[in-house]
């Protein structure tokens, strides 16, 4: 078992409403496009409001080397990282005093939009009071699926050291990644989707003394986790790394494969676990956009009302890569809807394709 018991997050600098992006968009791709104001309805469609960038607009109008992106992403990364994971030890709402870094046994980080070496969670603990004999586990190259696979890691790592706490921090900074000079589909339909954000969970296992810290009437406890890799599907999304960087892959039939894949998985998933769908109170998806959710919902047959904070976290961030479902997680303990006895799962997708599933189960501490 390990119980997710605080989270925090920590915001860019710049936020952007939608109809700003969309001028953005019509200027570098208007040329090569003619049909350009047929596309553009993307940016509506996809009903994302308002996202948040590490830079001002203007930045991104310029050309940078790889260089400069990457020295600007982990300079951002370790900036926001901090603070995530500051918020995440002494947020009021889920515990009743603030925890100390020297209570968290081990940091696992994720990200896919920047490179480090050493990795992010490194420069972060000369910035906070980690313990000197805290574990480093960086992991990288997940995309969307990322911030629930560290999860899932983070609860086979309590599961085998029942007392210990575990940090999991996903830092994704996607805007740093555009390629001015990429006037693909793809590139247009990712500049209409992905934003920054940065967050951080705090998971303990079930012998862990935090857990009397906490000030929630009910913990979402993890019970079990799955992942599943799609053979021969490396076309469907990531990065092809090229001298000026990463540019996006991003294929039109992630939708059409959701529908076609994703339910055998979750049905199986919840079989071994002696639960149905029916069971569950709330689906704690990954937003990837508003057909990626579309798709959740046709092929789980699914009501809205379990998918409302994903779509609520999409509306108001855009599409985070692997940080989103962490914003999810947290939008929805905060709402204090999960009550003892509720069953949920959390999903994300990703690179490779693959997916990663987690069940919880709300649960009382005393």
């Amino acid at each position: 078992m390990g119980y997710i018991l605080s989270a925090g997050t920590s915001y860019p600098a710049y936020e952007m409403k939608q109809d700003s992006v969309v001028e953005f968009a019509r200027e570098l791709f208007q040329d090569t496009y003619k049909d350009i104001d047929r596309l553009l309805k993307v940016f509506h469609n996809g009903e994302i409001k308002s996202r948040q960038f590490s830079q001002k607009l203007d930045w991104y109008k310029e050309n940078h080397t790889f260089e400069d992106k990457n020295n600007t992403y982990i300079q951002q990364a370790v900036l926001h990282g901090v603070r995530a994971i500051s918020n995440c030890l002494s947020h009021s709402f889920f515990l009743k005093q603030p925890v100390s870094e020297k209570e968290v046994e081990a940091i696992f980080f994720i990200s896919s939009t920047g490179i480090s070496t050493p990795s992010i969670d490194a420069k972060i603990m000369n910035q906070l009071p980690f313990k000197e004999t805290t574990k480093r586990i960086p992991i990288w190259g997940l995309g969307c699926a990322g911030g629930a696979s560290g999860l899932s890691r983070a609860y086979d790592y309590v599961k085998a050291y029942p007392k210990a706490n575990v940090l999991v921090l996903a830092v994704e900074l996607c805007s740093l990644t555009f390629q001015r000079d990429d006037l693909s589909k793809s590139n247009l339909i990712g500049s209409s989707l992905f934003s920054d954000g940065t967050a951080a969970i705090l998971i303990s296992g079930k012998n862990s003394t935090l857990l009397k810290q906490s000030a929630c009437p009910a913990l979402p406890n993890i019970i079990a986790t799955k992942s599943v890799f799609m053979r021969d599907s490396e076309d469907v999304m990531g990065w092809n790394i090229k001298n000026n960087g990463l540019y996006v892959v991003f294929s039109r039939d992630i939708p059409f494969i959701i529908k076609k894949w994703l339910r055998p998985s979750v049905q199986e998933f919840l079989q071994e676990n002696s639960i149905s769908l029916s069971d569950l109170k709330v689906f704690l998806a990954h937003p990837g956009g508003k057909k990626v959710l579309q798709a959740y919902q046709d092929s789980l047959q699914l009501s809205e009302d379990l998918l409302s904070t994903s779509k609520e976290i999409l509306e108001r961030h855009g599409n985070m890569s692997s940080v989103t479902v962490m914003y999810v997680i947290k939008s929805y303990m905060e709402k204090n809807k999960g009550i003892a006895g509720d069953f949920g799962m959390i999903g994300a997708l990703g690179p490779g394709f693959s997916s990663e599933l987690l069940l919880v189960k709300w649960k009382e501490i005393r």
